[in-house]
């Protein structure tokens, strides 16, 4: 390794506060507890961190951990992989993963993935990548930590492990600029500067590799899940199976609002409420910012996010934080342009103009359209949608769909019979106290309704 991307530090774990830092050495003490007597007191082996975990990460990332921390090099001077973790390199390793920057979190990856120390394939990153987002899967499965979510059950990865990988890694550039798009890529190089700019730009990387920790370890230090796995909810306790699982939940999670992201609240299912266009219009206007997404007849999972309530009316509505999305058979985001302004539509009962449910581009040409006959819509788009940018989302121009939901995010709004009993005679405080302080008598007090007794 020698100076080639070292992890050398004068003081090892000064990132850490105080009670981080005893953590720490509480877990390295469990650890070498846990090994042979062949292996140094001060260093574990890949045994015992084994054991430790459990079954809480897969083993592909139990090993992954393991030799990213033996090749951690506390001196500048190392030849190469330690026969074991020593407590400084341990240290140092969680140091790194848990409070480092860009440069540190990626000099990690690249240990994880080789022991050259240098430049890598691109497709041991797409390996590591797989490997990464498969155990956040599995360790929120396993600490039951999905928050009314599920992780669909599959024979070997899961496809949507895959998904998410793919479009992780997907971001990726080369030194050029250029994206690692298809698989003559995969035998590119990645040197240490180009993982250091995705770990930056991609923030799903170093959150995930948080995430592998803090849950694989059960530290007690803080890490608030809130904001990553937004809890479910679903009226009356139904059971109710989205198309969505977990990892498809991150996803478009991660680009709401941060305000928006620590709860989703089911408000129309086309499974629970039927394929009705006016149960739809009944249930979602004034609900406040939406996520609706559809499976169409051929598989392709797609939707968009509604950054305003719902209203039904015959223009557009909605500002620039909407985007339309993709979950299957790829994961995409698809923002706005600035082309145009017809970021939601919602209308019923029109007899000169169209009827259904539309984000972007224009009418009878919506990037996304449901129609006022449920069950047909239309995804048109040569080669994108002016508003988003997106492509087809369906896999037909015109699709039929079975599947259709739409969830509220984030704190419902305050509803308009909650408003309402606010007194008119509340609306000006401050003159209120002026009235009483010059002497003024309220005679409109008297007037003031009795609230009702609950």
């Amino acid at each position: 390794m020698g100076n080639n991307g070292s992890c050398s530090e004068p003081n090892v774990g000064s990132q850490f506060l105080p009670e981080e830092r005893a953590e720490v050495d509480r877990l390295f003490g469990a650890l070498s507890e846990k090994s042979s007597s062949s292996t140094s007191p001060r260093s574990f082996s890949l045994k015992a961190l084994k054991s430790h975990i459990g079954e809480a990460l897969p083993p592909e990332m139990v090993i992954r951990l393991y030799d990213g921390m033996c090749r951690v090099d506390v001196t500048g001077q190392a030849k190469g992989p330690s026969g074991s973790v020593s407590r400084e390199q341990f240290t140092l390793a969680m140091s790194h993963l848990l409070k480092g920057n860009s440069k540190e979190k990626s000099l990690m990856i690249l240990k994880m993935v080789s022991a050259t120390g240098g430049a890598v394939k691109a497709r041991e990153i797409q390996k590591f990548t797989e490997d990464l987002v498969g155990a956040v899967a599995h360790v929120l499965t396993h600490r039951q930590e999905l928050r009314g979510w599920t992780q669909k059950k599959a024979l070997g990865p899961p496809p949507r492990v895959r998904v998410l990988a793919a479009q992780l890694f997907s971001e990726m550039k080369l030194a050029d600029g250029k994206k690692l798009l298809g698989p003559q890529h995969l035998d590119c190089d990645c040197d240490p500067a180009v993982i250091e700019d995705w770990v930056y730009r991609v923030h799903l990387v170093p959150t995930f590799l948080s995430v592998v920790i803090h849950r694989g370890f059960l530290l007690q230090s803080s890490l608030n899940l809130a904001t990553l796995v937004p809890q479910r909810e679903v009226d009356r306790g139904q059971e109710f199976e989205s198309v969505l699982d977990v990892l498809s939940v991150i996803y478009v999670n991660s680009h709401l609002p941060r305000e928006r992201q620590h709860r989703w609240h089911l408000l129309f299912s086309s499974k629970l409420h039927g394929h009705s266009f006016a149960q739809l219009c009944g249930r979602i206007p004034r609900q406040g910012p939406c996520v609706l997404l559809l499976e169409d007849c051929d598989g392709h999972v797609f939707g968009g996010f509604a950054s305003c309530s719902w209203a039904i009316k015959p223009q557009f509505q909605g500002d620039d934080r909407c985007f339309l999305f993709s979950i299957s058979p790829r994961m995409a985001v698809h923002t706005c342009t600035g082309y145009n302004d017809h970021y939601m539509y919602l209308n019923q009962g029109q007899q000169t103009i169209p009827n259904g449910l539309g984000m972007g581009g224009q009418h009878n040409y919506f990037g996304l359209w449901i129609d006022v006959d449920f069950g047909k819509g239309h995804s048109k788009a040569k080669p994108t949608c002016t508003t988003y940018n997106s492509p087809q989302l369906s896999a037909q121009e015109d699709f039929r769909f079975e599947k259709m939901e739409v969830w509220a995010v984030g704190d419902p709004p305050q509803t308009e019979s909650a408003a309402s009993k606010k007194s008119v005679l509340d609306s000006n405080p401050e003159a209120q106290v002026v009235l009483l302080m010059s002497g003024h008598t309220r005679h409109s007090d008297g007037l003031r309704e009795v609230p009702d007794q609950e």
